[in-house]
């Protein structure tokens, strides 16, 4: 039974990293008090580790990170509960098939391994990362991610500005845009919401609405606490 949970952001303003979302961690992750930690989405490997080891800590959790483990794929099968961070999803995506991991963590998720992403591990968790708002500073060897759930995220999502004179494309216009070519749903998670999956369940948790688009329908609002199991229904 797939369980996952999927943050738009590990902050949102005016609190610290996962402050917001710290008891839907605990939560979600139940009697489980140690995780493997994925820190690729960015650079400093080390420091992202040393930062996420201080934050679990303080909800006593213990961390490893993957980019400390001498055998990657024997780290993810040892593992009790898996997190993904944010950063750069090109980046994560890439390096996830560098290593040749991907297969491996679809597995364990779908054997029951609890998974936990923000905002670029979210992405990740979807059918593919074309939804992200992130530049390709690198180019993976394809788009396509995990697949865990058959939909794509678009984490951060933010609605347009009615005073602003910025000229460019809103969030729903690109996401518009993707409808044109691509079929998956797109979840547009404003920071302070996220998924959680439970087997053929889902769930919108957390402070804030999403907003739903559908190829060829009218976005829809998602009020916090909507079910959403639809959406895990196989194309």
């Amino acid at each position: 039974m797939r369980r996952l949970l999927l943050i738009s952001s590990s902050r949102t303003h005016g609190s610290g990293y996962l402050d917001h979302c710290e008891g839907e961690i605990l939560d979600f992750l139940g009697d489980i008090r140690a995780l493997l930690f994925v820190p690729f989405a960015i650079g400093d490997r080390a420091g992202y580790a040393g930062r996420v080891r201080e934050r679990m800590a303080r909800m006593g959790i213990e961390v490893e990170s993957l980019h400390e483990a001498g055998d990657a794929r024997s780290a993810i099968g040892r593992a009790r509960a898996l997190f993904v961070g944010g950063g750069n999803t090109f980046r994560l995506l890439d390096e996830l098939y560098r290593l040749q991991i991907l297969e491996i963590l679809r597995k364990r998720v779908e054997e029951g391994m609890p998974y936990l992403g923000a905002s670029a591990g979210s992405n990740v968790a979807c059918v593919t990362i074309k939804t992200t708002n992130d530049m390709p500073i690198v180019q993976p060897p394809s788009f396509a991610a995990l697949a865990l759930v058959p939909f794509n995220i678009n984490p951060h999502y933010l609605d347009p500005d009615p005073g602003s004179r910025h000229m460019g494309e809103t969030r729903e216009e690109r996401i518009r845009e993707f409808h044109e070519i691509n079929e998956p749903p797109v979840v547009g998670l404003r920071e302070g919401s996220m998924l959680r999956v439970e087997g053929k369940r889902a769930w919108l948790r957390g402070s804030a609405s999403a907003r739903l688009f559908l190829q060829g329908e009218p976005a829809k609002e998602i009020a916090p606490g909507s079910a959403l199991d639809f959406l895990l229904a196989e194309p």
